[in-house]
């Protein structure tokens, strides 16, 4: 018998369900589609102008990639041990409204687009307290190979971690 894995939506995530090839289907992982990383604006993330420094988001943006990445199996060790890893090409970031020290937000991202060798993340930055976007964001990640420093293919096992997401649904 052939073995196969398919994903199945179970709610806000994805599950990959895996046949054994003795007709014994089983549950491999939980792929979170669109990963929330929640954060509180410190008084050292505030500038001359009394609001969050726009370098904040571009940590906030990494922090979230990072952190999305490891829910989905993929921590820092593990491409290391692949030997190739995510370098970040081309950063956009929209500012929609200021957030100020002691502001919950929510910095909502996942993957919206796949390429050989790229992928591009999006994110959404919420304040909790009044439900307001403060800022869009994305970024253009390049797969790069560790020892030569050169663009590689995504393998299949990276790209089969995560759920490429429509970027309205981020």
């Amino acid at each position: 018998m052939e073995r196969c894995a398919i994903a199945v939506r179970l709610y806000s995530y994805w599950a990959i369900v895996k046949e054994d090839g003795h007709g014994t289907l089983s549950l491999n992982m939980l792929l979170i589609p669109v990963f929330e990383h929640h954060l509180t604006v410190l008084s050292s993330d505030i500038d001359e102008n009394q609001h969050a420094n726009n370098l904040c988001y571009l940590r906030w943006m990494n922090e979230a990639a990072v952190a999305h990445s490891a829910e989905n199996g993929w921590t820092a060790q593990r491409y290391i041990e692949l030997g190739a890893t995510w370098f970040s090409r081309k950063h956009t970031i929209e500012y929609l409204a200021p957030s100020f020290e002691g502001d919950k937000l929510v910095v909502r991202t996942g993957v919206t687009d796949w390429k050989s060798i790229r992928s591009t993340r999006t994110y959404r930055f919420i304040r909790i307290s009044d439900d307001k976007v403060v800022a869009e964001a994305e970024t253009l990640w390049a797969f790069v190979n560790l020892s030569t420093g050169k663009p590689t293919r995504i393998p299949t096992e990276v790209t089969d971690a995560f759920v490429v997401v429509d970027p309205e649904e981020i």
